[in-house]
């Protein structure tokens, strides 16, 4: 990454983003982690939404969608509200930020490593620029996908 570039400005040339692969620790109480793996995925036709896979080592892996802004802004700051939350931890230790995962089923804290997760957003952002990833939306599509409801022929 050249840090000479705007993480807000698109290259002349669209380039692919591969997927980020981290290590967080799951927050089980106070004083208990659990190592997890993590994988961030960025889809150019739905740049808004980061898909964060948590991988287990046994059984089905869990899928959220969160939105780019909210993981970019959650390193510096609080960020996001309701299901999602991110906010930086104490200055101090590694640079990483709480992200809190709420559902009617479950509430999981993690940490995360924030160098390597901004560092990957910004390069998401060269693709498709934060002012530019509405346009070409297709809402009832995007809007199916996010809420799980069938597909249909357009």
């Amino acid at each position: 990454m050249h840090r000479d570039q705007s993480p807000l400005r698109a290259r002349s040339t669209p380039e692919i983003v591969p997927s980020l692969f981290l290590e967080l620790d799951q927050m089980l109480d106070e004083f208990t982690r659990l190592p997890i793996r993590a994988k961030f995925r960025f889809d150019p036709d739905m740049p808004a939404v980061i898909t964060v896979e948590f991988l287990a080592e046994r059984g089905p892996s869990l899928v959220w969608l969160i939105g780019r802004e909210l993981l970019f802004l959650g390193a510096t700051a609080m960020s996001g509200s309701g299901d999602v939350r991110m906010w930086p931890t104490l200055p101090g230790g590694r640079p990483s930020s709480w992200l809190l995962l709420e559902s009617e089923e479950v509430e999981a804290l993690f940490e995360v490593p924030t160098a390597a997760l901004v560092e990957w957003i910004e390069a998401t952002y060269r693709v498709i620029p934060a002012e530019a990833e509405m346009a070409g939306l297709n809402w009832d599509g995007f809007l199916r996908e996010l809420l799980g409801g069938p597909a249909t022929s357009e």
